[in-house]
This record gives structure tokens, sequence and C-alpha cells, in this order.
């Protein structure tokens, strides 16, 4: 199977993305300095297509493949990974559409770039009210919330049974955000708490995630949890590549204040440097691979297989900690000069380990993988 390049889609190339990149590279600081990422930088993401991006044609959308928006967020990561994370939730639509599908058109057809966040954890008691669902709660974790047009909070009703989380779907200007977020890595996230006090729902502007969508297009049937998994793991395979090219850039461009050769001369840094851009493309092939599999079962078939599922699943896990390893790699290879505040190096090995401890991708995850290929008992989210 073939897999895009870095940069290989429609939109990844065009004269608009790299001015938005060049914009991206040079406000790291100040995506920091705020702990968000401020809203004209969310309004570029909207004219490269990342909130429409699979939102289907007859809605307005772009209705692209996860190859090819998976290869967008990698490249937006490499400019900045909390820009890349934030760029990632234009994979929301695919939740969305777990919505009644006349809730799903009317937000789409009236705008196919709407920005959705939210926080499904934990699930907050909501009780049922002439009118709807009547929401009171506060969820953490709220990664690009303050670009949203809407946001979610998960809710629990009583008498239900499902073993997966009921998202209420609420305007933002409902919901309070209390600016929590203080972090040292992918800092620029804007992750912060919602609070929701007796903001009433209706009942056909709430979904259970994770549960199939009444619409039959494709990238409504790809596994949710993969998807979701996937699109953040992307972002360490773009962090990563961003500090094996800046090893490369800052060794053509230095001389140790030691006398010593140039770091590109030396025959340990050269091994490293092979070393990493190895494992880096080894396991984004793995990751595009399983991807590309998964899509062409698609074409023929109402659902991946169990197998495919779990490469998924594992190719994201893969994804991110190789990442991470290569970021830190990088970082090693930068020598002493990396510890400094602010240096590039240790700014995208402290994003790229944090891509790695999300729970999508921890270390419960590769346990989760291996059982599902034993036929062993799984969490949800895997076959």
């Amino acid at each position: 199977m073939t897999h895009p390049e870095p940069v290989a889609t429609r939109n990844a190339q065009s004269a608009e993305m790299a001015q938005l990149l060049d914009t991206i590279r040079s406000r790291r600081a100040e995506f920091d300095q705020l702990r968000h990422i401020p809203q004209d930088i969310v309004d570029g993401f909207k004219k490269v297509g990342v909130y429409r991006a699979f939102v289907p044609e007859r809605f307005g959308g772009d209705a692209i493949s996860p190859m090819d928006f998976l290869a967008l967020i990698e490249t937006i990561a490499a400019a900045d990974a909390s820009a890349g994370w934030v760029a990632s939730f234009g994979v929301s639509s695919t939740y969305l559409a777990a919505l009644p599908t006349d809730s799903f058109a009317a937000i789409y057809s009236a705008n196919p770039d709407t920005v959705f966040a939210g926080g499904l954890f934990p699930p907050q008691d909501a009780t049922r009210v002439a009118g709807g669902i009547e929401v009171t709660g506060r969820w953490p974790w709220c990664s690009g919330s303050m670009g949203a047009d809407l946001l979610g909070g998960g809710i629990k009703l009583e008498g239900e049974g499902s073993p997966l989380p009921r998202t209420a779907v609420m305007p933002r200007a409902a919901i309070t955000i209390d600016e929590t977020w203080d972090t040292i890595g992918l800092r620029g996230t804007g992750s912060h708490d919602l609070v929701a006090d007796k903001v009433l729902v209706p009942d056909e502007m709430t979904f259970v995630r994770g549960a199939r969508s009444a619409m039959e297009d494709a990238i409504f049937r790809y596994p949710a949890m993969a998807l979701a998994a996937q699109v953040l793991a992307v972002v360490a395979l773009g962090t990563a590549r961003e500090a094996l090219d800046y090893i490369r850039s800052d060794a053509a461009q230095r001389a140790s204040i030691t006398g010593a050769p140039n770091p590109g001369a030396r025959p340990n840094i050269q091994s490293m440097l092979a070393r990493a851009e190895s494992r880096l493309a080894g396991v984004r092939a793995q990751f595009f691979d399983a991807t590309a599999r998964a899509w062409e079962e698609l074409k023929h078939n109402s659902s991946v297989t169990p197998d495919t599922h779990v490469r998924l699943r594992l190719a994201a896990t893969a994804a991110a900690h190789e990442g991470a390893a290569v970021a830190r790699d990088a970082f090693v290879m930068g020598g002493s000069n990396a510890m400094m505040a602010g240096h590039p190096l240790g700014r995208l090995m402290i994003d790229a380990a944090c891509v790695a401890q999300h729970a999508f991708m921890g270390e419960g995850t590769w346990t989760a993988a291996g059982a599902a290929m034993f036929g062993e008992r799984t969490p949800p989210g895997f076959p």
C-alpha cells in the first residue's frame, strides 16, 4: 500500500498553507504565553479546510480521505505541536455524525467549518426536564475550547446502560471556560475546563460517543476511537520530523566552541541521526499503511475487520511512542545547547512526550492490543 509524503495533500502544498505554517512557526512563544491557539490561527485552519475535511460534500465539506487529513495534521504539527493538536479536532465531524442526521445536517449545512471541542470525563449526572436535558458540571482537558463554536460535555442519564459516554452539545455562549491549563508541554492547546450551569440541551443535540452513525459515508464507518487516537498520535510524528530537520539544519551552521568537529561530522551523531530517521520512517509507514488498509476495506465492506481495527490502534500507539523517542534522540544530538531554556529541541522533546502520555496512546493500549491479538477481553474502543 502507498502512503502520503509529509506534505502530500492538496491543502498542505498550497501557498495559503505555506503562509499559515510560517506564521505558526513565528508565533510559538505567543501560543505558550496565551496557553491557547488564537482565533486568527483557528481561522487560518478553516481557510485550509481543517474543519470541513470530513464533512460530506452534500453539506459543503471536502470529504477527504483519512490519509490526507492525517498528513495535513502532521504538517501543521511540524510547525507547532500545540497547533497540530488543536487542528486535529477537525476530526470532530466524525464524532458529531453520531447525532441524529437532521441535527448533523443543520450544523454543517449552516457552516461546514463549524469548530467543535469537548470533554467527556468525568460524565456528569444530567436530568431530563421539559424541553430536553438539563446539564450542569465541569469537564477538564477540553483542547481547542477557546476557538470552538460548539462545546460538548459527557453526561450520565438515569437508566442508560451504554458503556460509552453520552455527550451533550452546547453553544459556546452557554458555557464558561475556566482557564486552568498550565503545563510544560502542549502548552498552547488551551485544554481548559468547561463549566455548565443548568444548560438546557435538546435531546437531538446529544449523542453517544463511538456509536455508529446513521449515515453511510465511509468515514463515518471508520472505527471512531481508532481515528480519535490516530489524529493525536500523528502530532508526535510531525514533531519528531521537525526535531530531526532541526538537527540537520543546525549541524550545517554550527561549529563547536571547543574546536571539535561540526556535529554533522561526528560519527556518533551521524549514526544517531541515521537510526532515528530509519525508526521514524518505519513507524510512519506502519501508521499510514494501516490507515490505507482500513480505508480500502471500507470501500467494499460495511466495517473494517477486527484485525485491521487492532492494527489501527497499535499503529497509533507506536507512532506516539516512537515519535516521542525520536524527538528525545534529537535532543541528545543537540548537545549541551539543547538544555537552554526556550531551545527548540527541548520544546519538541517535551511536546512529543506529552502526546505519548495521552490515554488513547498510553501504556495500557499496548496491553489492550496484545489482548485483542490473543482473543482476550479488551476495553471499549478495541474490537
